[in-house]
């Protein structure tokens, strides 16, 4: 079920009226119930696969808990993330393994005996997998108490307004919202009211209508000039932003409105000054999994290395984070190429505290801000390409440097860029001026929004690009 579809909004009206109407005992089975129902929509029996993970894991907390010696946790540790890690092994990176095997293979005339198999990835498998093997892994820190009730911790991985594509929630963070009544609070509704409108608007006005003009560019990229390249990766970036955070916003606010908290998962990351800050920003939860679950570790263990513990430790997250963004080459570059620049900011972290202190700041600001800028939309080029091949060629086509033409439909990206030159405005406006803004501004806010998203939005019920992952 798409959130940007109108079944998703009958489904959720319908779903609040029971919430609010049910004793508070019975608020956990319909939550699981709809939960079930709203994945199930895609491919059904796919929920048998989080069933499976859910037994393991639910069992592997308790065991960890109850386990007398530092082993037996381990090994009940080593069960569940075996069991997570396997299935998603399995349906992203079964194909994508093979597909090199081969080509390996095919270098000395070897036919593969390993056969290709028409899996279909279910859908976001990647983020109720390291949202479950969080849990496991707080129970095993002793950060978090084994949850004693199946069906609450069955709604932990199955939450609807975020198992599709996030945010990925730490059990410290949702298990007690879980436990907890919520009754209905006009202004915690309305905040919810607005950041679903919001992230409405960010999808169908601005992603929808930027992937159209995107597509023709990376569809087309051969015959293009150098301006129109630049100009559909800056598109692109702000397609990729309008999509998933709009997605996030959607989810966090429909879960607001139930008095569920969830985590922020974006903050105003296209104005960072580095590509460092950039990660704080953009995809929050994403990037706090691996910096607790695998940056620190990797830095601790290999602490008598000084800084280049903490290089190794940044390019075998950056290596993982673009493996998890999809089983392909260009995807791992995209990877490592962020860990490549964030290493680099990290040994120059002293010589560039230097410069800038003799910098003014003004100057400082806008230049490191266009450097990273930079930088992310170059990495988003391997991130949108459909090959590494693809990836380079068009890389290349820039820098021919050639802006003999330019087709684009001037209204159509005169549009575009309104539309985003808005949707800045409101986030650096939520960002810094949040607890400034009144009740009445709050609702023009609503207004202006849902008027625009009207006017500009596109049907269609295009799915948000982090499906996929």
């Amino acid at each position: 079920m798409l959130f940007n579809s109108l079944h998703f909004f009958v489904f959720f009206a319908i779903v609040l009226g029971c919430y609010f109407t049910l004793p508070f005992k019975w608020r956990w089975l319909l939550l699981l119930s709809v939960s079930c129902y709203f994945y199930m929509f895609f491919i059904p029996v796919y929920v048998l696969i989080l069933l499976f993970t859910i037994i393991i894991d639910y069992y592997a907390g308790i065991w960890i808990e109850n386990a007398q010696t530092p082993e037996r946790r381990k090994t009940f540790l080593t069960l569940s993330i075996v069991a997570n890690v396997g299935i998603l092994a399995f349906f992203k990176y079964y194909n994508f393994l093979n597909e090199n095997i081969s080509a390996v293979l095919g270098l000395g005339s070897i036919e593969n005996p390993i056969p290709y198999l028409h899996i279909i990835l279910p859908i976001g498998l990647s983020f109720h997998t390291f949202q479950a093997m969080s849990y496991t892994m707080e129970v095993y820190y002793g950060n978090q108490k084994a949850e004693k009730h199946f069906g609450y911790y069955a709604l932990y991985v199955m939450y609807f307004p975020q198992l599709v594509a996030g945010p990925i929630e730490r059990p410290q963070n949702v298990l007690h919202q879980f436990h907890q009544k919520h009754n209905w609070d006009t202004s915690r509704v309305m905040h919810g009211l607005q950041l679903i409108v919001f992230g409405l608007f960010k999808k169908v006005a601005i992603a929808d209508r930027c992937a159209i003009e995107v597509d023709k560019v990376f569809n087309n990229y051969q015959n293009l000039s150098s301006a129109e390249l630049i100009t559909g990766t800056v598109l692109y970036a702000f397609q990729i932003y309008c999509d998933f955070s709009g997605y996030s916003d959607i989810a966090i606010g429909s879960s607001r409105i139930m008095g569920i908290e969830l985590t922020k998962n974006f903050n105003f990351p296209f104005f960072s000054t580095s590509i460092t800050e950039y990660w704080r920003r953009w995809h929050i939860s994403l990037t706090t999994w691996f910096n607790h679950y695998l940056f620190t570790p990797i830095v601790t263990k290999y602490r008598d290395w000084g800084k280049w513990g903490v290089v190794f430790g940044l390019m075998v997250v950056f290596f993982m984070s673009g493996l998890w963004h999809g089983a392909a080459w260009h995807f791992v570059m995209f990877g490592v190429f962020h860990g490549a620049v964030l290493s680099i900011e990290f040994l120059t972290k002293k010589s560039r505290k230097k410069l800038k202190e003799r910098t003014n700041k003004i100057i400082h600001t806008a230049i490191s801000s266009a450097i990273t800028m930079s930088v992310v939309l170059l990495c988003f080029i391997l991130f949108r390409s459909a090959s590494l091949t693809q990836s380079f060629e068009f890389i290349a086509k820039i820098f021919e440097f050639k802006f003999t033409s330019f087709d684009f439909k001037t209204e159509d990206l005169i549009i575009c860029f309104f539309l985003i030159a808005i949707v800045i405005t409101i986030d650096g406006i939520y960002n810094f001026y949040d607890k400034k803004i009144n009740g009445f501004q709050q609702f023009m806010f609503f207004l202006v929004i849902l008027l625009l998203t009207v006017l500009f939005g596109i049907s269609g019920n295009e799915q948000f690009i982090y499906f996929q992952f």
